[in-house]
């Protein structure tokens, strides 16, 4: 006999957390991307050779997207054994709350830091370098949450 928590199997406890993972990590990535997207191309336009320069700044966002897709893959790796339990199954699912939660917000933020970031570019080359600090600070964020369910899950195992 299969157990339910709040009518779930620990098979579903597992492929929600997963899901949310990697569905929180790929919204806060898209829209920071798209948000340092629109500013880097204005720069662009403006300035071809400013290209490589605004490129990192543009990227810095995506990683958010890599780290729930990798928390829905270890978060995956769990199902090898279909008769979880439901408890197992929910532990699971909120080791994966760091990254699906924090990624999402970070990504946002991550992109509009970026913006501002792409701003000190588009005055003055010689600030590029200087201009990756301020999203990498938010980034610590995101990395931290990925560390934490990564740790959640190992101590699952």
């Amino acid at each position: 006999m299969k157990e339910f928590v709040l009518g779930m199997t620990g098979v579903e406890w597992v492929l929600l957390g997963g899901a949310l993972a990697a569905f929180g990590g790929g919204l806060g990535s898209a829209i920071g991307l798209s948000t340092i997207g629109n500013t880097a191309a204005g720069i662009i336009a403006e300035d071809g050779e400013k290209f490589g320069k605004v490129l990192p700044l543009a990227a810095m966002p995506s990683t958010q997207g890599i780290y729930g897709f990798i928390t829905a893959l270890l978060a995956i790796g769990f199902l090898g054994d279909l008769s979880l339990s439901a408890t197992e199954g929910m532990r699971v699912f909120f080791a994966c709350l760091p990254v699906a939660l924090l990624c999402a917000v970070s990504g946002i933020y991550q992109g509009v830091v970026a913006v501002g970031a792409a701003g000190m570019v588009a005055k003055k080359d010689e600030n590029a370098g200087k201009s990756l600090i301020f999203p990498a600070l938010v980034e610590t964020y995101a990395v931290l949450a990925f560390i934490v369910s990564i740790m959640m899950m190992n101590a699952l195992r």
